[in-house]
């Protein structure tokens, strides 16, 4: 870690301050990209880590970068997801942690990623997964000057940074689908109350039950490749008069 090394008491403080940064995401409205580059931050002041990186999982099953505390992390870890290799890559894609005492050692295993790691002065990493129960969304990495693995007290502090990023991120997901699909839900309830306004318009001009006028009114959508809810409301508005529905065209004949 650079710079002089926290006390017992400021490493508590500090630890318990990202963790507090971290749980807000659960009750509050948050920038995401800003509170994951507010954590890699916190992994070099808490940990003995020179520097750290973040990568996470897209709707389409590659990597992204989205922070890192150094720009040094970045080009590292835009390597590996560019040429497919690296701790921090098998670590996303296997969801189990990848911790390297000496890269030195794994030049075979990653024949590109490690010469270029070593080449900057890093001498060991540390990929943990982000993830909840089997879903793995991403990795926090780290990444050492010094040869040698964290200590057991450090790894359960990023396991545990990590953890509670992953439940922040999953939320305000789920949150966002819950709203895509509580639109949709209102969307559908609003055409269908459109519709059925639609019927009694036309079951009155055409004499018909709700049921006739409902088919009259979806097969003149269908042969107009419209959208049914559409055609009702212009019928409903009077901008489509019930007589163009109900005249009968050469397909339903």
């Amino acid at each position: 870690m650079s710079g002089s090394a926290p006390s017992r008491t400021e490493r508590e403080s500090r630890l318990l301050h990202a963790l507090v940064e971290l749980a807000d995401t659960l009750v509050d409205d948050y920038d995401v990209v800003d509170v994951l580059h507010r954590l890699v931050e916190h992994c070099v002041q808490l940990l003995d880590a020179t520097v750290a990186g973040l990568m996470l999982s897209d709707q389409r099953g590659g990597l992204r970068v989205v922070a890192y505390s150094s720009a040094q992390t970045r080009t590292l870890e835009l390597f590996q997801v560019q040429a497919s290799e690296g701790p921090c890559y098998d670590c996303a894609h296997s969801g189990e942690a990848v911790l390297v005492a000496d890269l030195s050692k794994e030049v075979q295993r990653w024949p590109r990623f490690a010469p270029l790691a070593l080449a900057g002065g890093f001498a060991s990493v540390h990929a943990v997964p982000m993830r909840l129960r089997r879903e793995t969304i991403g990795t926090l990495n780290l990444f050492r000057h010094e040869t040698g693995l964290l200590s057991d007290e450090d790894l359960l502090v990023v396991r545990t940074l990590a953890d509670t990023a992953t439940i922040g991120i999953l939320q305000e997901r789920a949150i966002r689908r819950g709203e895509v699909v509580t639109e949709q839900l209102q969307m559908a309830l609003n055409s269908r109350v459109v519709i059925e306004q639609a019927k009694g318009v036309l079951a009155f001009a055409g004499n018909l039950d709700m049921e006739q006028a409902f088919h009259t009114l979806r097969g003149y959508a269908r042969n107009g490749g419209r959208r049914l809810a559409d055609v009702a409301r212009e019928v409903v508005l009077g901008e489509l008069r019930p007589e163009v529905v109900l005249s009968p065209r050469p397909t339903d004949l």
